[in-house]
């Protein structure tokens, strides 16, 4: 049986937690670099290997790269979260909290569903190299299709307001008499968001079902579907990071058993460091993430996923 050592457990972490929320897609680069390093890093490192503990140490990186966005948004996580439970105990919408709680929730359930029937499936016939450097340029191809779109398409509303000027009672309430003014803690980032309706959102989360695909990232075709639907490029990461910080925790949390299994108690130890790693790594691409997306665009992450797809794929094909 393979095993996974600690300097493989580092770079994998490290690859996880920066690819994971770069529109890069993680699972493409965690089955593309151990195929292009060759070696018993191709042995030991494989989502699709028989009895291959990869995949569990995999897991036990995604909960810490939920754990840090957790960290990074736990201010607005408190405020969605008191926001969803005064809604059910009042049984009504009325602020951008509770707005905005319910547009993550049902955001939530398409992907959540997706995973459950899909995910051990896809994983099985394409998380192997070549089908991942296809999808990682398809990935590019689709970021830069969309920016080019958006660039030759007139401003939508949404861009058109300022902070000032949202007109609130497109939110949908309850009744009129409901509606709450929100304190000076909201951000206008969320009341920008709390103005999509339930099938955008669904929507827009519903496109994280495509990162089951290895090569397409899941933040990456969430800001897409954002921004399709007329987001800013910052609020469309925004809803991005948040909307993946319950489906990668609960994906992570449900599978973390299989780490703890005996056949995998050789790999706790690499699994700890690793994780250890892509916690860090997550906290500081959010963090460099959510202010890049205030001024600039998904282009560069386009061009590099095209280069990266390609070029592997061409590797590949002349070296197998």
């Amino acid at each position: 049986m393979s095993t996974i050592s600690y300097l493989e457990a580092v770079v994998v972490g490290a690859l996880q937690g920066i690819s994971e929320l770069f529109p890069v897609s993680s699972l493409g680069h965690s089955v593309l670099l151990p195929a292009l390093i060759g070696g018993h890093w191709a042995t030991d490192l494989s989502v699709v290997g028989k009895d291959s503990p990869y995949l569990a140490v995999l897991v036990a990186m995604h909960v810490a790269t939920a754990l840090a966005l957790v960290a990074f948004f736990w201010r607005d996580w408190v405020r969605i979260v008191a926001g969803l439970f005064s809604s059910i105990r009042d049984r009504q919408v009325a602020t951008v909290d509770q707005r905005l709680a319910w547009l993550l929730v049902l955001g939530t359930v398409p992907v959540g569903i997706a995973g459950l029937l899909l995910d051990s499936a896809l994983r099985t016939v394409l998380g192997k190299p070549i089908p991942s450097a296809a999808f990682l340029a398809i990935n590019g191809l689709v970021l830069y299709t969309v920016e080019r779109i958006r660039k030759s398409s007139p401003a939508r509303p949404g861009e058109e307001l300022s902070d000032d000027t949202l007109d609130f009672s497109t939110l949908e309430f309850s009744s009129a008499e409901t509606m709450i003014m929100e304190p000076v803690t909201d951000t206008a980032s969320d009341r920008r968001l709390a103005r999509l309706t339930v099938k955008e959102a669904m929507l827009i989360g519903g496109a994280q079902s495509l990162a089951l695909l290895p090569g397409i990232s899941r933040s990456g075709i969430t800001i897409v579907g954002g921004l399709l639907r007329g987001l800013r490029h910052d609020d469309a990461a925004r809803f991005a990071f948040l909307l993946a910080t319950p489906v990668i925790l609960g994906a992570g949390v449900y599978k973390i058993p299989s780490l703890l299994e005996p056949a995998n108690h050789d790999v706790l130890g690499p699994a700890l460091v690793g994780s250890l790693v892509a916690g860090i790594a997550a906290y500081l691409s959010v963090r460099f993430l959510t202010s890049y997306f205030e001024t600039r665009t998904l282009t560069p992450f386009a061009v590099y996923c095209v280069i990266a797809g390609f070029g592997s794929l061409a590797y590949l094909m002349l070296t197998g």
